[in-house]
């Protein structure tokens, strides 16, 4: 309790304090060692004053007593002890400490004489050989009292001990008693007064600046809510007054600063949520302070709560690998650049002018298998303050450039394909034509026959590889193209004429099984002719001699299609030839991919089962394959009935209901 309420009080009160303590003591010291001295004296001029009495005494009634006449000794001695105030007593004992003789005394005493026995404790010294009187004090309720004891002799022979008591001198006394309980008075009111002045300044001035300290401290915590009510009036008052003001003020600009503050932190919440790439700030221990649900969906961090913890024991273990070094070179590096110099390169220029912008160099390409298969490009961004002095955190940008890859390699691969199909027939055209030029007159007719044919033959080689390309090209752009109906009838039937030809010259049976009185589709009637086309023209050229193939289109009835309607039409196409291997199927409709590479060595540009692909996704549908090596391929999809609505292919199913030729032959028997 006293230690709290002495740390309530200010330095300065504290040193006022001590400094009252140490002169009052001090004053106190000296007063009580004046009295100490006054008494001192007093009771040296006691002692001398009995000491000359008790010498004076003894040798008159030394004789006295040696004759035995004590009623001469009581009568003397009477009138020396009435004649001062200053005798206390007076006893006569003799040499054993039995007393014979005292004043004053009682008339029972007197009575009693003969029969009462006293004794007297004399001190410890040698009365008999030593004529000097002996002194010493002892303490009585009136004062201190001084005890002389002088030795009884006559004629050299020792008779007994005179023992006289002293009062005090009562001036003396009295005056040193005045001192001491002045001083006493003096210290204790110097104290009163000090105690009140500490009440008087801790409830006047210590409180209330113990008050503002406290609320200083709060302000300075953004405890702006704090206030002092403490009724003071005066320049203190005012103090707290302003006090007051200068929170509710700061106060006031907190709530706006708070609230400009949540709407720029909602701004950049919705601005960093709406960024494609993933992106996420780091403080300076690589813990996470921000993530955006990009991010998040990326490394599957969707509802889970990892704000705070270190991204190094977060990240798939093929980033952790790459980003460690990094990361905790660039949370130590110096942000002061040191300036250029005049030999650097243009290039160290620029890399100095992307750090002084604050944008690290630091890029990596790093192929993911965790949460999903992808490949990530992962920015690395040094963050300083605006002076760039100090290191704020570091900023990740994380861009899924899966695709981009993808479409770098199918382009490299478009481009050396294309290349490779583009040389083949051209290096075949040149060769023979310029033997043509250089040998035509040694050659035979049939020979420049035969060379012309063959030059023909790569010519029209060439013009279906630009063909396919350029019909690629064309279904991969953004044109739009209208789908209107169309009667599939028709559209198969003109697919037979062209190959019915090329069929019996093969020894091929071409069947069509069409439903009849089948609706028209919604479709465009080119795209999908070419899409018939390409798939009969693969099927005449991958069927062996007496094979069969068959063109089959009918009504269905089900929600197992890409259209969400409960009626569409179905397009197979079947063959009995070679087939296409299970690990061939998923890439049969990859530009440039020919199963004829594995197979056989038919020649073909690889594009025709991509072009089918991007029709039947113009028409929302999309392309099945089903197919078993040495038995047979069947190709089919489905069409919207016309004006019936189409969605897109987005809300296809991925359960294909299986075509006609399957359910009715399991083993594969296409016929």
């Amino acid at each position: 309790m006293i230690r709290r309420w002495w740390s309530e009080f200010t330095l300065q009160t504290k040193l006022m304090a001590a400094a009252t303590l140490a002169v009052s003591l001090l004053m106190s010291g000296l007063t009580f060692w004046a009295v100490n001295t006054i008494q001192q004296d007093a009771q040296f001029n006691d002692t001398r004053f009995g000491r000359d009495l008790g010498l004076l005494l003894a040798s008159n009634v030394a004789p006295l007593i040696a004759e035995d006449n004590l009623t001469d000794v009581a009568r003397f001695s009477s009138r020396f002890y009435q004649s001062t105030s200053n005798v206390r007593y007076m006893i006569y004992a003799d040499k054993d400490g039995q007393i014979f003789f005292g004043i004053p005394y009682s008339a029972a005493e007197v009575q009693n004489s003969l029969t009462i026995k006293r004794r007297i404790e004399l001190p410890d010294a040698d009365f008999e050989n030593d004529s000097l009187p002996m002194v010493r004090q002892h303490q009585s309720p009136n004062g201190e009292v001084t005890d002389v004891f002088v030795p009884l002799k006559h004629d050299g022979k020792y008779l007994g001990i005179l023992a006289i008591g002293i009062n005090p001198n009562p001036t003396v006394v009295n005056s040193s008693n005045l001192t001491r309980d002045v001083t006493i008075a003096v210290f204790v009111a110097i104290w009163a007064m000090v105690i009140l002045g500490a009440v008087f300044n801790a409830l006047t001035i210590t409180r209330p600046i113990k008050e503002l300290l406290v609320g200083v401290k709060n302000i300075a915590t953004g405890n702006f809510k704090q206030r002092i009510n403490l009724p003071f009036g005066g320049e203190l008052g005012e103090l707290i007054f302003s006090f007051n003001e200068m929170a509710e003020r700061l106060e006031s600009y907190e709530e706006q600063n708070i609230e400009e503050l949540t709407a720029e932190k909602a701004k950049l919440d919705t601005l960093v949520s709406t960024i494609v790439d993933g992106a996420i700030l780091l403080d300076t221990n690589l813990h996470l302070l921000l993530v955006n649900p990009t991010a998040r969906r990326m490394f599957g961090w969707e509802g889970q709560k990892f704000i705070g913890s270190n991204i190094l024991e977060l990240l798939p273990s093929e980033l952790t690998n790459q980003l460690t070094i990094p990361l905790q070179q660039m949370v130590q590096s110096d942000p002061e650049i040191s300036e250029e110099s005049d030999t650097e390169t243009k290039e160290t220029k620029q890399e100095k002018s992307k750090i002084d912008a604050g944008i690290s160099p630091e890029e990596f390409r790093i192929p993911l298998t965790q949460p999903n298969q992808r490949v990530v490009r992962v920015l690395l961004t040094q963050v300083f303050d605006q002076y760039r002095e100090t290191l704020k955190g570091i900023a990740m940008t994380v861009q899924d450039i899966t695709r981009e890859v993808e479409l770098n390699e199918a382009k490299s691969q478009f481009i050396s394909n294309v290349s490779h199909e583009l040389r083949t027939p051209l290096f075949n055209i040149k060769s023979f034509i310029e033997t043509l030029s250089e040998f035509g007159e040694d050659l035979t007719e049939t020979e420049r026959k035969e060379f012309l044919e063959t030059a023909n033959h790569e010519t029209d080689r060439l013009t279906r590889l630009v063909n396919d390309v350029l019909d690629l090209s064309r279904l991969e752009s953004a044109k739009t193209y209208y789908l209107n109906g169309v009667d599939l009838s028709q559209l198969i039937e003109q697919t037979l004429r062209s190959y019915q030809l090329n069929a019996k010259d093969k020894g091929l049976e071409l069947n069509p099984e069409i439903e009849p009185n089948l609706p028209l589709v919604l479709g465009h009637y080119d795209l999908l002719l070419q899409v018939v086309t390409n798939l009969v023209g693969n099927s005449l050229k991958f069927t062996k001699s007496g094979g069969k193939i068959a063109i089959r289109a009918y009504h269905l009835e089900g929600n197992s299609n890409p259209f969400n309607q409960k009626s569409f039409v179905r397009v197979e196409i079947s063959d009995t030839g070679i087939g296409i291997d299970p690990e061939d199927q998923d890439a049969i409709f990859d530009r440039f991919f020919r199963v004829e590479n594995r197979v056989h060595t038919l020649e073909g540009t690889g594009l025709g089962l991509s072009i089918v692909k991007n029709i039947i996704d113009k028409h929302h549908s999309r392309i099945n394959l089903i197919s078993e090596v040495g038995v047979g391929t069947t190709f089919w999809f489905d069409l919207a009935i016309y004006k019936e609505n189409c969605p897109n292919s987005e809300g296809q199913n991925d359960e294909t209901e299986l075509p006609r030729s399957f359910k009715s032959n399991p083993s594969h028997s296409l016929f």
